[in-house]
């Protein structure tokens, strides 16, 4: 990834909250057909390994499990508040009109290798943690308990589980840190008017 000085995000707790904030991870592999990519949740346990380790669950039906070997190399990406900047907003584009559009945003590179765990237990203990941590903010939280047992079950079956041991992680917040403090104010104003509130705090708080 292309990280120039002011963007790049080395702080491994800093990293972290972006991975459990945006927890929709998309997991890029190499097989004999080509890359392929997923799209899925996953869950970071930010105790085991030097960088943290990611569980998640795909459909058995998904190929991943059966064409990406364990050990493989993966690459797990996950993108926090990203969105258009026009230089309209930045105030001393009025004086100097030396300002072109950009794009802000956060992105983390989660680098491991992948394992691959056929385990009822496993997928079992991760669903209803992720279950948890999700319905949280519902004012009745959904658990596993309310679907009857036979149907958990089946469902259970039809899920295969992983791991992804990070062991390297790349991290780049883009995010107007070379700008004037009177540009980055205009450009935070600007984006929340618009309903921009995540990518906003992220700038303001850069």
């Amino acid at each position: 990834m292309y990280q120039p000085t002011a963007f790049a995000e080395q702080r491994t707790e800093e990293l972290h909250r972006i991975m459990r904030d945006h927890p929709l991870g998309m997991i890029v592999t190499l097989t004999d057909k080509g890359m392929d990519a997923n799209h899925i949740p996953f869950e970071l346990d930010a105790a085991r390994g030097s960088h943290g380790t990611l569980r998640a669950h795909i459909a058995r039906a998904n190929s991943l499990w059966t064409e990406v070997p364990d050990g493989a190399q993966v690459l797990v990406i996950f993108r926090g508040p990203q969105g258009y900047i026009s230089p309209n907003w930045y105030p001393s584009k009025q004086e100097t009109h030396r300002h072109v559009p950009t794009w802000n945003y956060e992105v983390v590179h989660a680098h491991g290798r992948l394992r691959i765990i056929d385990d009822e237990k496993f997928v079992r203990g991760l669903v209803a943690r992720l279950t948890r941590r999700h319905e949280a903010a519902q004012p009745t939280p959904w658990k596993m308990g309310d679907a009857p047992a036979d149907y958990l079950d089946a469902n259970l079956k039809l899920i295969v589980g992983l791991e992804v041991e990070i062991a390297r992680l790349e991290g780049k917040r883009k995010l107007g840190q070379n700008r004037e403090a009177r540009d980055l104010q205009g450009a935070v104003d600007a984006l929340n008017e618009r309903g921009h509130a995540d990518l906003a705090a992220a700038m303001r708080d850069a």
